[in-house]
This record gives C-alpha cells, sequence and structure tokens, in this order.
C-alpha cells in the first residue's frame, strides 16, 4: 500500500497533505500569522465566572477571553491529597488571597481574579474565543501523558485483546512517576517497551518543565506551545504504513531528519526526502487539482452520482443525489448502490474540509431496514480513519442521518476564503 506525506512551505503559511493509494486523503494548512494554539498550555486569570452557563473566561493573553466549562475546571488536585499535591496545587491554581484555607471541590472552584493553569482544547473561531480545560494532557509519538488523571488505558482502536493487555502490562511498569496516568495511543501496536517508556519519560520531562513556569510566570502567560504543522502530523503519521514523506524545504528538511531521530527512531529517516523539482510540489504530485476539488460544494462520484455539502451557521447539511447515475436495477436497488459509494466519500469530505459540529445526511431514500443497516455501516467504518471524534444516530424515517463530529479548529474553507463584498456571503448577487 503506498502512502506518503507531501509538505509544501510557502511564503506565510505551511500545507500538508496526505497520499493514500495516489488518492488525497487527509489535509492540513496552517499560516504564519494565524497559526494555531490548539493544545498550548496557559496561565490564565479568571476574569468571570457566569453560573447561569456553567462557565468561566479566562484572560490566556489572546484577543479573546477563553472559556471554560466549570465542570472541566474540577482539577483532581482539589479533591484528594495525593503525592504531596499542597506545593503542586500553589503551582497550579493559585488564589490572590493567600491566607485562604484550602476548599473541597464543588461545582463553581472558581474565583475571580484567580491565576489557573489551563490547555486549549479548541481553536478560537468566529466571534468566539478558545475553549479551554484544567484537565491537561500531553501527546507524544506513542503516549498520551495526563498529571491530573491517574487512570491508565489503551486507545480503544487496538481491538486485539492479547495486545491490549501486553500494552497494559507496559503501563504498569512506568514506576518513574506516581502522579498522573498514561493513554496507550494506536500507533503503540506492537512497540516495545523500551519506546512506549522513551515517550512516557519525554512527556514526564515536558510537565516538569511546565510546572515550574507556571509557578514562576505571572498570568496571562504562554506556559507550553504545542508542535507546529508539519512535526505534529509527522508525529502522528508517520509510521510503517508511510513509504515517505517529502518536503520542499531545505531547511526544514535538515530540522525535519534530526526531529524524526529523536522522537521517532533512526530507522525512519531513510523516508524523509527533498524535493528538488522545479514547478511547485503539490503540481508535480497533482495535489492541487484535488484541492481544487474540496473548494466545491458539489463532490461528483465515479458512477456519475454526486452529493452536495453545504455549511450553515448552524450545521452542515449533505444532501446525497442520484445525478447521471444509471442501472437497470430496481429503484430500492439503485439508491442502496449510490447510498453505498456516496458514504465513504462523505468521511473523507468532512476529514479533507475539517468540518465539525451538527452534521445531517440526507441519503436516498431506501425502505429495506438492511440496506439503511450497510449504509450506515459503511458511514462508521470510513469515519473511523478519522482522528476527530465522532457520534452517527440511526437512520430516520425521513432517510436523513444526524451525527457530530468533534471541532477543534477553523474549517478549511473559512481559512481559504472570506466573505464575498458583493454578495455578503450569499453565493448570489442581484440581476440587472
Amino acid at each position: 500500500m503506498s502512502r506518503e506525506i507531501l509538505i509544501q512551505i510557502g511564503t506565510g503559511e505551511t500545507r500538508v497533505a496526505i497520499i493514500d493509494e495516489g488518492k488525497l486523503d487527509d489535509f492540513y494548512i496552517e499560516k504564519v500569522n494565524d497559526q494555531s494554539i490548539l493544545g498550548n498550555v496557559y496561565k490564565g486569570r479568571v476574569e468571570s465566572i457566569l453560573p447561569s452557563i456553567n462557565g468561566a473566561f479566562v484572560n490566556i493573553g489572546q484577543e479573546k477571553n477563553g472559556f471554560l466549562y466549570l465542570t472541566d475546571a474540577i482539577n483532581p488536585l482539589l479533591e484528594e491529597e495525593i503525592n504531596g499535591p499542597k506545593k503542586l496545587l500553589h503551582r497550579i491554581l493559585k488564589h490572590k488571597d493567600k491566607t485562604a484555607p484550602r476548599q473541597e471541590a464543588s461545582p463553581q472552584p472558581l474565583k475571580e481574579g484567580q491565576e489557573i493553569l489551563v490547555q486549549v482544547v479548541k481553536d478560537p473561531f468566529s466571534n468566539k474565543g478558545a475553549r479551554l480545560t484544567t484537565h491537561i494532557s500531553l501527546a507524544g509519538r506513542f503516549i498520551v501523558y495526563m498529571p491530573f488523571d491517574s487512570h491508565n488505558g489503551v486507545s480503544k482502536k487496538i481491538l486485539n485483546m492479547d495486545e491490549r493487555q501486553r500494552l497494559k502490562d507496559v503501563l504498569k511498569g512506568f514506576t518513574f512517576t506516581r502522579q498522573g496516568g498514561f493513554i496507550v495511543r494506536t500507533v503503540s501496536c506492537e512497540q516495545g517497551k523500551r519506546e512506549l517508556l522513551r515517550d512516557a519519560k519525554f512527556l514526564y520531562k515536558i510537565w516538569q518543565q511546565i510546572t515550574k513556569l507556571a509557578e514562576n510566570k505571572k498570568a496571562p502567560a504562554l506556559i507550553y506551545k504545542e508542535f507546529d504543522l508539519i512535526w505534529k502530523v509527522v508525529r502522528d503519521y508517520l509510521n510503517a504504513r508511510v513509504d515517505k514523506v517529502v518536503i520542499d524545504s531545505s531547511e526544514d528538511f535538515i530540522k525535519l531528519k534530526k526531529f524524526v531521530q529523536n522522537l521517532i527512531g533512526k530507522e525512519e529517516i531513510h523516508k524523509i526526502h527533498l524535493y528538488r523539482g522545479t514547478s511547485p510540489l503539490f503540481e508535480a504530485k497533482g495535489v492541487s487539482k484535488e484541492l481544487e476539488k474540496i473548494y466545491n460544494p458539489r463532490v461528483l462520484l465515479k458512477s456519475g452520482a454526486y452529493i452536495v455539502i453545504e455549511p450553515t451557521e448552524g450545521l452542515i447539511v449533505v444532501d446525497v443525489n442520484s445525478g447521471r447515475f444509471k442501472t437497470k436495477a430496481s429503484p430500492e436497488e439503485a439508491a442502496f448502490m449510490v447510498n453505498m459509494e456516496a458514504a465513504p466519500e462523505i468521511a473523507r469530505q468532512l476529514r479533507l474540509r475539517d468540518l465539525g459540529g451538527i452534521i445531517v445526511i440526507d441519503f436516498i431514500d431506501m425502505s429495506r431496514e438492511m440496506h439503511k443497516r450497510k449504509v450506515l455501516e459503511a458511514l462508521q467504518v470510513a469515519l473511523k480513519k478519522d482522528h476527530a471524534k465522532s457520534e452517527v444516530n440511526q437512520i430516520s424515517s425521513l432517510g436523513l442521518v444526524e451525527m457530530t463530529r468533534a471541532r477543534t479548529g477553523k474549517a478549511l474553507e473559512s481559512i481559504a476564503f472570506g466573505v464575498c463584498p458583493y454578495c455578503d456571503g450569499r453565493g448570489r448577487v442581484k440581476t440587472s
């Protein structure tokens, strides 16, 4: 199976494409003047608490205050004395009234003016600030470290029971720290104890640096910055299935090789290649034409059928149409065939365009329950390739599928396009 990671460094932006069997499978873009802050850890100051919406606004030094649900603000260190947390508690949650006695956790554990360590779980978008949490997690290549959670676990996507047990046994051997918990990522499957332990120790070292900086800096302040786009993609995608990583910047090529050697291993360095062609990398690899399609609301399928994707203010609407599809089969069988072709493509388009929130899919009406079940299963299987979490409901009596996809940042369309000043975003102008 041929799989490549293509990295194109442009003026003011970086673009990354994942190519699977010659087909665009995933796409990321990051602009220099609009970088993601997802995963960053800040020492913030609570500006206001609004019990009516169960949240608080926290100043993290960004243009807009971040939003923290009060349920996400109940830090485990407030609830019990474990591993001598009083010193660390002072670092993480620092009240203005230093003489106040320590209080047990409550539905409203925060105070206005309080300094608190938070992590960004959703980038700011539109007129909303970043979504925050105090339950910090640090992701490595194989391991996720959670300083405030004593639970150890294995990714649900690892289905082999023997392998799951082996990985759980490896976690039991992590005796270098009694603080926090670890989650084994899907890519850890078949990895040895040494690789997992090295990753875990690397993350724990980062956490020690975070707590030290948090103690010395005054809010609002950036305490830890998540990896940039290139490093995140290589960390998460470079595995045995990937044949090569091609990058068109000689400067970043050298940095990338060092990054791979230190974080992933020397055995993967041979996969890193510098592109030396005269035409742009994405044009030479045929990616540019594929990218033009994902900005189009209409997506053509090989059979002649098509799907239409329309983002609205509150949800994403996806409509499946038979188009030029022709068959001698019955209308029920024809509808089933089109829907089966459309289901995986819908999952792919949601991933490529990074669309999130509430999504309603209008499949072509089917009467047979077996057909409905198979179409739904095809959609769910295709969604398993997605890094973003999703939930899918059953097909309704109207042939609609309601689903949600976790949105952590801006949709691709909002990054690539602005609102037209002539039609004000309606997509239409008045006739003469």
